[in-house]
């Protein structure tokens, strides 16, 4: 009762915001006050505030309370309602683009591969190739090579997701895993709630398998909206939830331990999917994933080595509880077992140890790069009267993505047409909704900066690029 209380403050702030009522900078109503307005205890109002502020949607000021942040902070959207998935060709012909070819790569979101673990996995593969001919031919069916899944356990372990031989499959990347979980919990026609933005390769997903995409408004700061999420599955019928709550693709938004909690008791015994790709990449101490705090086992738990290591190796996982006999026959009709050499080469990397060492060093460098990425490109920015103050550029606690908020004019389309010319890549936010609702958001990644004069050079450039739209 205590989280749904201080849920409906919230929805009674945002609905104030939404209507006009509050304006930019406006001063909100003081915690005696509100808590007399709304028959609500002091103690629940503070709750209310401190989570609108951890969202962005507002801030406080020293001896003069709290004060509605600019609206560029968040997204705000009123009446989501079920939609169809058509991104397939707007996506392929973004993604159709040769990164090889670009002087910035910032548009995928591909780990950086220029390190010595990653040679070294490379060199135990092509020992495991030269080592296939001499070995009988084999299917490797589910749950997969029996080293690898030792040591998938151990990572998952590692960051606080508890995990069990039996309810673990090796797939073909995250995006097989989700695409499993997603056709256990669905029939075509099904809703599901997905945070908006929301990565395409998901929302891609959907439209595969038929299935309605009710799109979540999300802060940069937060995740998911967990109000909206609660209105949205009072009023629709739901059949899942799938969510990242560390590092979101395409914000980088990491959903605080209090929100993570109350998605749990909001959704109360709908099942849930939780994309953790980039939960080892946290800067600081992991939060515990929604797998670690669920006590129903309705969590199912995916990730992938996509992120970490190479997406080239295409190796994921999914922990998937009490929907696992059912996977694991999806699994098995779909591939008729995997890919034995890659599975036993991987597996066998992960056993020399190089892994854990890898992960602190990649975390290193991409607090570095988005520190430097951010700084330049601000500064870039802010050198243009006609940018200043009206974009956002968000902030992370991990990984390497960035999310560009521009005013709503902005075509970002059209900015990475421009950039392809000075062969500078980026990821139009085009792709990230159903409805063209990002098309002024651009996204960034700073896996594989370089820094280089070319480098700022690049980022000089795309702000003019910006500048000019606006001018």
């Amino acid at each position: 009762m205590g989280i749904n209380k201080y849920l409906a403050v919230e929805q009674h702030i945002k609905n104030q915001i939404e209507d006009g009522i509050l304006h930019v900078h406006d001063r909100l109503p003081s915690i005696r006050q509100l808590s007399t307005q709304l028959n609500m205890s002091k103690n629940t109002v503070i709750r209310a505030y401190q989570e609108l502020e951890a969202t962005g949607l507002i801030y406080s000021v020293p001896k003069s309370g709290y004060r509605v942040q600019e609206l560029e902070l968040v997204t705000l959207k009123k009446n989501s309602r079920p939609q169809k998935v058509d991104l397939l060709s707007v996506t392929r012909s973004v993604l159709s683009r040769p990164d090889g070819k670009l002087k910035l790569l910032t548009g995928s979101a591909h780990p950086n591969v220029n390190n010595p673990a990653i040679r070294s996995l490379y060199a135990e593969i092509g020992r495991h190739s030269r080592l296939q001919t001499q070995l009988p031919g084999y299917y490797q069916l589910p749950p997969g090579d029996d080293q690898l899944v030792k040591q998938i356990l151990k990572i998952t372990q590692d960051i606080g997701v508890p995990a069990s031989a039996n309810e673990i499959a090796i797939t073909h990347g995250a995006q097989q895993a989700i695409s499993l979980a997603l056709r256990a919990l669905t029939e075509p026609g099904d809703v599901v709630a997905v945070e908006s933005p929301c990565y395409f390769g998901n929302l891609l997903l959907l439209e595969s398998l038929g299935l309605k995409a009710l799109e979540i408004p999300t802060s940069v700061h937060s995740g998911i909206d967990i109000s909206a999420l609660q209105d949205a599955i009072e009023k629709w019928p739901v059949k899942t939830v799938l969510v990242t709550p560390n590092f979101a693709n395409p914000t980088g938004s990491r959903m605080p331990l209090n929100n993570r909690k109350a998605l749990l008791e909001i959704t109360k015994q709908l099942p849930i999917i939780e994309d953790d790709v980039f939960g080892s990449l946290a800067y600081d101490a992991p939060l515990p994933s929604l797998k670690e705090l669920d006590k129903d086992g309705r969590v199912i738990y995916v990730s992938s080595l996509s992120k970490t290591l190479d997406s080239r190796l295409r190796i994921g996982w999914l922990l998937s509880g009490q929907y696992q006999p059912q996977i694991e026959k999806f699994l098995l009709c779909d591939n008729m077992g995997s890919s034995n050499l890659m599975q036993s080469a991987v597996g066998q990397f992960l056993t020399s140890g190089r892994y854990r060492s890898h992960i602190a060093k990649m975390k290193r460098l991409y607090q570095t790069n988005y520190k430097q990425f951010h700084t330049a490109l601000t500064e870039s920015l802010n050198q243009y009267p006609q940018v200043k103050g009206r974009y956002h550029l968000s902030r992370t606690e991990g990984a390497f993505l960035i999310w560009l908020t521009l005013p709503d004019s902005f075509d970002s389309y059209e900015l990475y047409l421009d950039c392809l010319e000075h062969k500078l890549g980026i990821l139009p936010g085009t792709v990230f909704g159903t409805n063209d609702q990002y098309k002024h958001c651009v996204r960034f990644s700073v896996a594989n900066l370089e820094e280089t004069k070319e480098w700022r050079e690049g980022v000089e450039i795309m702000a003019r690029l910006i500048a000019k739209q606006l001018d």
